[in-house]
């Protein structure tokens, strides 16, 4: 077979360029430290490595949010926080208010006080985010979630709770709306309540009551009427709800501070209530903090002087005790749901990183480079291109004219 001059050039400058190229890609996966330049160097490794990346992307992003939620959540833990103390603080007045030797006037230092606590009680319940919100907002983050008002506050945030997703299956809340918060407070001991009547004339005072069997709890309201005749004072407990007097029978013997029971409940009235007193249990309904703090202001502002006055202070101070420790307990429930979350939180960070290792090490097996290999590759590389360049020049160099 003969080979032209031409064919001779054409395949030793084509061998040379594939061997030139070669080289090239290997120092380039040298000085970049990858195996893979492009998909065309391995399609497999590339398509793997592609949705590792992708996947460690959306890892990152996981992490970011709950940076977020963490964030947000610490912020709502140090306000709720600064919330326990204040009514921590307004427990110790209550049992301030409730002492015998105090004076009307003495009353009403406690309740200028408490009215600057009431104050403070609102500007944490409008605590900002830290991003130009409000932490209790709900999904209404721009408006400020209360403002003042003549019975306590009105909350103009919404019930949403803000969520952000977490993990590939999991979304947390990163705040709890004002109404969770400071409204859906139950009254009275959580089941029922108990109130005097405005008119009452004489010194009776309840407790808070107890459930004594829930299962024979009604849910109905009742009203204990009291009659004095001929110095003997007798009771009658009647279902206002279903109109019927309720066992034990009307014109029960009363004595002071023994438990009336019925229907699953038991409270005790203690003092002298006067002929035609009355007072009501009611289902425990929910009630804004900011009402239990203003209906204490006024109940502290009003006259507590003689056996009526003073009874009627003394139940006010019952009611507000009981509704501030459902205010507490509420409070101290959020923040315990908040910890929970930050402690998932701290335990979806330390998965989140054992991923993105485990990302890391999965794409550093499909793309870098094994330098001695490669270091040995160049060098085999760069002897087998110079002997190349060699042979072409001697080849090259042939001509029948040198024999001349």
């Amino acid at each position: 077979m003969r080979i032209s001059t031409n064919t001779l050039y054409e395949s030793g400058t084509s061998r040379l360029s594939d061997l030139q190229a070669r080289m090239m890609q290997t120092q380039q996966q040298i000085a970049t430290g990858r195996r893979i330049q492009t998909p065309a160097d391995d399609p497999v490794a590339s398509a793997r490595a592609y949705e590792i990346n992708q996947a460690k992307a959306v890892n990152s992003q996981y992490a970011t949010n709950r940076a977020t939620i963490k964030d947000s959540l610490n912020l709502e833990e140090n306000a709720l926080q600064n919330v326990t103390s204040l009514l921590q603080d307004v427990k110790t007045m209550l049992v301030s208010a409730g002492n015998a030797s105090y004076s009307d006037t003495e009353r009403k230092f406690l309740a200028t006080e408490l009215r600057q606590r009431f104050d403070e009680m609102l500007s944490l319940a409008n605590s900002s985010d830290g991003v130009g919100g409000y932490l209790f907002a709900g999904f209404r983050s721009d408006t400020q979630p209360f403002s003042k008002s003549s019975a306590g506050a009105i909350y103009n945030g919404d019930q949403g709770e803000r969520m952000l997703q977490v993990s590939a299956s999991r979304q947390l809340a990163f705040g709890d709306n004002g109404s969770a918060v400071f409204e859906q407070i139950r009254t009275g001991n959580g089941t029922f309540s108990i109130s005097a009547a405005s008119a009452n004339a004489g010194g009776g005072v309840f407790s808070s009551g107890i459930v004594t069997n829930a299962a024979a709890v009604t849910g109905n309201e009742y009203s204990i009427n009291f009659s004095v005749t001929g110095g003997v004072t007798t009771y009658t407990v009647t279902n206002v709800t279903t109109g019927a007097a309720v066992v034990p029978a009307p014109g029960n013997p009363y004595t002071s501070g023994e438990a009336i029971g019925f229907d699953g409940i038991q409270f005790e009235i203690s003092g002298a209530p006067a002929d035609g007193d009355n007072f009501s249990v009611k289902p425990s309904v929910n009630q804004s903090l900011f009402t239990t703090l203003q209906n204490l202001i006024g109940a502290l502002e009003a006259s507590g002087t003689g056996e009526a006055g003073q009874a009627r202070l003394n139940n006010q101070l019952t009611i507000a005790h009981g509704n501030l420790d459902n205010a507490l307990n509420s409070v101290l429930t959020v923040r315990a749901n908040i910890g929970t979350r930050l402690k998932e939180i701290d335990s979806m960070d330390n998965s989140g990183s054992d991923m993105d290792l485990q990302y890391a090490e999965t794409l550093s097996n499909l793309q870098d480079l094994d330098y001695a290999k490669a270091i040995s590759s160049l060098v085999q590389q760069q002897t087998t291109l110079q002997a190349a360049q060699q042979s072409f020049v001697k080849m090259s160099g042939l001509s029948l004219f040198n024999f001349i």
